[in-house]
Formats: structure tokens, sequence, C-alpha cells
């Protein structure tokens, strides 16, 4: 597979919305998991990975309710951000004259996107027995602080913010999806598609498509939470700083966010 035609089926809102029996669904994803990684990898190595694995053993101990704990409520705050970030684009795509008609095609995508992550989000906490949470009241002015439905640039800054979060919070998460390898797949995908999403923001603000010592580019102070820990230059025991200097090295990888660090800030848009 093609690795451009991969980052187009990664955007594929249709792969999270295809109406097939679960079933067929978790057949889809595992199916589009194995291509995925498979074009991700060297010629070669690709080839260890056709191989059918051996089954897994079933951890039917008593800490096989600890994982299903940590795996649902780690989908249950991914919900919460795709709540958030689906009705921020809706309202956004229905005020009057605030997204510039040039631009209303990639707020129109990302919204499909959004909108899909929630259903897809809902149908697998169903289908592990979990009860999805209900989409909370949001106030995306942070009680007064922010106009981003009559001002294009405030709308802006915050889907910049809300999309940086949810790529933070997504790979912040993936230890506690491990134990579901077809929920972890499908994850760790949906965390691609965000990370395009924050890339495009940023780039429509005029900044570079990455984060560079813990520094949004041109943020305001209300939105420090989200970069904080960017800065970092060090990745198992090696300073990159050394050798690429601080805003290359600390560029170079993505920092998690505490499942705590990310409901902090989405709790600031929470009635």
């Amino acid at each position: 597979m093609n690795i451009l035609k991969l980052l187009d089926k990664l955007s594929d809102d249709k792969f999270f919305t295809t109406e097939t029996s679960r079933l067929e669904t978790l057949t889809n994803i595992s199916s589009f998991g194995k291509k995925a990684a498979i074009a991700a990898v060297p010629f070669g190595l690709g080839a260890l990975m056709t191989t059918p694995a051996k089954a897994e053993t079933t951890d039917t101990t008593k800490n096989a309710t600890f994982f299903k704990s940590a795996l649902t409520d780690a989908l249950q705050l991914a919900l919460v951000l795709e709540y958030l970030e689906n009705e921020y684009y809706a309202l956004g795509l229905a005020a009057s004259s605030l997204i510039p008609s040039a631009d209303r095609v990639v707020f129109m995508q990302i919204a499909k996107h959004e909108s899909a992550h929630v259903t897809f989000l809902k149908n697998t906490l169903t289908s592990l027995g979990v009860t999805p949470g209900a989409k909370p009241t949001f106030d995306f002015t942070a009680n007064g602080s922010f106009s981003p439905f009559t001002d294009y640039n405030q709308f802006l800054v915050l889907a910049q913010a809300f999309e940086d979060t949810g790529v933070r919070a997504y790979k912040g998460q993936a230890g506690n999806v491990m134990s579901n390898k077809t929920v972890l797949q499908a994850a760790l995908q949906i965390h691609s598609v965000e990370a395009r999403h924050a890339s495009q923001v940023r780039r429509m603000r005029a900044n570079k498509g990455w984060i560079e010592l813990a520094d949004g580019g041109n943020m305001p102070s209300a939105t420090n939470p989200v970069y904080a820990g960017e800065g970092n230059t060090n990745q198992a025991g090696f300073n990159t700083a050394t050798a690429f200097g601080a805003a290359a090295g600390s560029a170079a990888y993505d920092e998690i966010l505490s499942g705590s660090d990310a409901q902090a800030i989405a709790s600031l848009f929470i009635v």
C-alpha cells in the first residue's frame, strides 16, 4: 500500500462509519491495521508481519477487570474530547460569515471526521458493555475569555488548541488501551487523523505544522497547559538537543498529556 494512499485512507471517515456487523468491523480494522503497519516499515520487515500471529492468551484473572476499566476510562476521555471538537466545528460552520469560503472545505472535512470519531467511540464502548458518557454542555467562550464564533482568528486559536490537545491525549492513553489490540489499532489511527488536523490548522495560522519548545505559536497564555512539557529534549536517556539543537530536538517527539491534564483542559470549556 502506497504511504500516500494510506494517509488518505486514515482520513477517510467512511472507515469509521461504514455500516457493517460488529464482526465485519473488527475484521476490517484488523486488516487495515496490518496494512498500515506493513506500509510503515522498511521493505523486508513487512514480510514478517504478514505471517499469522498465534492467538493471544486471554487474561481471566482479576487483572482483567483492571485492564477493562483502564481501557473504557481511556475511551470515555477520548469521547469527551471528540464531543468537544465535534460540537465546536458544528457551531463554527453554522456561524454566519465566520469561516472564509476558502477555508470552509477544510473545516467541513474535519467536522465529518470528528462526528465519525464520536460515533465510533460510542459504538466501541457499547460493544464493551459500557454506557457511553453523555455529551457535556460546552461553553466555548471559557466564561467570557474567548469569542470564537464572532472572531475567526480566535476560532482558529481554539481549533489549534483542541487539536493539539487531542493528539497528545490520544498518545497519552495508548498504554491504557493496549489490553485490546483491536481498539489500540483504531485509537492510533484516530490519533493519526487528529495529528493531520492539528498540522493543517497550525499552518492555517501561519505556524509550522509541529510544536517546538512548548511554544504553540502566537497562542494566548490561557492555552499554555496544552503545550506544557513539549520542550522536553530527553528521549530514552539521550538529549536530542545536543545533536540537533533544542528546537529541533523538542519537535522530534510529541509529548503525552496525562488523562488528568487532558480532563483539566477540557473542563475549561465545560459548564
